[in-house]
């Protein structure tokens, strides 16, 4: 079993019934769970970005080559992780993207030079079924708990049965 040391007949799931790991050592893949949920958004802008242009605040990224930049409708006031670092994977349909400068209130900056065809629209997953919810915990320096449960009631919420 995937906690095969706690020898007792009542064994608290927690974070696995949400489909992530409760170990930080092995995946939820790993691990054989899926996850249940999901945070996404959408494209709300596509831009071209060049060489050495500053984004975002404060201009902390700088754009290391001519490429395309994206933004994504949610930010820290949604429950994304204010403190997640540029280089965080960002799902753009089935390809991914990577967070750039900081994260701002309503929206992040997402550098998608090397997802072709991405568009205005597009379904852009902050976490769930790529990445996952651990991978942006590790990037923001924090356990998944936190973001699962700080997910802003400004936020739609659409139940689907599986």
């Amino acid at each position: 079993g995937i906690l095969p040391y706690t020898g007792r007949n009542w064994v608290r799931p927690g974070l696995m019934l949400f489909g992530a790991s409760p170990i930080r050592s092995r995946s939820a893949a790993e691990l054989g769970l899926q996850p249940v949920m999901s945070f996404e958004t959408r494209l709300i802008s596509v831009k071209p970005v060049r060489k050495g242009q500053r984004v975002g605040y404060g201009g902390h990224w700088v754009a290391p080559r001519d490429g395309v930049l994206g933004l994504a409708a949610a930010g820290y006031a949604d429950g994304y992780p204010w403190h997640a670092r540029s280089g965080t994977p960002v799902g753009i349909g089935e390809a991914f993207g990577t967070l750039v400068g900081r994260v701002s209130m309503d929206m992040i900056g997402i550098d998608i030079s090397d997802v072709p065809g991405a568009a205005i629209g597009d379904r852009v997953v902050l976490w769930g079924d790529g990445p996952t919810v651990e991978d942006v915990a590790a990037a923001a320096n924090t356990i998944p708990w936190t973001l699962m449960t700080g997910i802003n009631r400004r936020v739609a919420v659409r139940i689907e049965a599986g």
